[in-house]
């Protein structure tokens, strides 16, 4: 999975939205200058969460956008998902490697554990809502189980267990 330019915007958009909950209306351009984020990417994210029903817009002098619901009832999931119009891209569904191989009709062993992958991606997103955002980081990442901060290292490889005739099976297990 990769976060795009259109999910970390929107997020970044909403929480700025959030923290401004009780200013009234916000323009996009002033969204864009205090985060400092392109004006036209920053118009485009609010019309789309605008169009998902988290943000409402009001025109006039005192116009702009504010959050259409509580920050604690929008999930990080909600604002990805309307920013980007997904969480996550089954790759043999959008890009098919061919046709007939990745066709639901026909088996395929990797399929399962992109879907897994997508549930347990979905499922953490849908955890973390705007409110919880609002905080520190080292808040943050007591909020969603992080309790340190994790080193950038490689892990290393999960181990599959070997049965009696040396054949490796089974999944390794994802852990959140």
């Amino acid at each position: 999975m990769r976060i795009t330019t259109w999910a970390e915007y929107g997020l970044i958009c909403a929480l700025h939205l959030a923290r401004r909950l009780d200013e009234g209306p916000v323009t996009g351009r002033d969204v864009a200058e205090k985060e400092r984020l392109p004006t036209d990417y920053v118009e485009q994210i609010l019309l789309r969460l605008r169009r998902a029903g988290i943000v409402r817009s009001t025109r006039g002098a005192r116009g702009g956008y504010v959050l259409d619901r509580p920050p604690g009832e929008i999930t990080v999931r909600q604002v990805i998902h309307a920013s980007e119009l997904a969480t996550f891209e089954l790759h043999c569904v959008t890009h098919p490697v061919n046709q007939e191989r990745c066709a639901d009709s026909h088996s395929c062993s990797i399929r399962p554990v992109w879907q897994l992958l997508q549930r347990r991606i979905d499922d953490v997103l849908d955890s973390v809502c705007l409110s919880d955002l609002l905080h520190e980081e080292a808040a943050v990442r007591e909020r969603v189980g992080l309790t340190r901060r994790e080193p950038r290292t490689e892990r290393p490889p999960v181990a599959i267990p070997v049965v009696a005739d040396g054949e490796r099976r089974g999944l390794p297990v994802l852990q959140a």
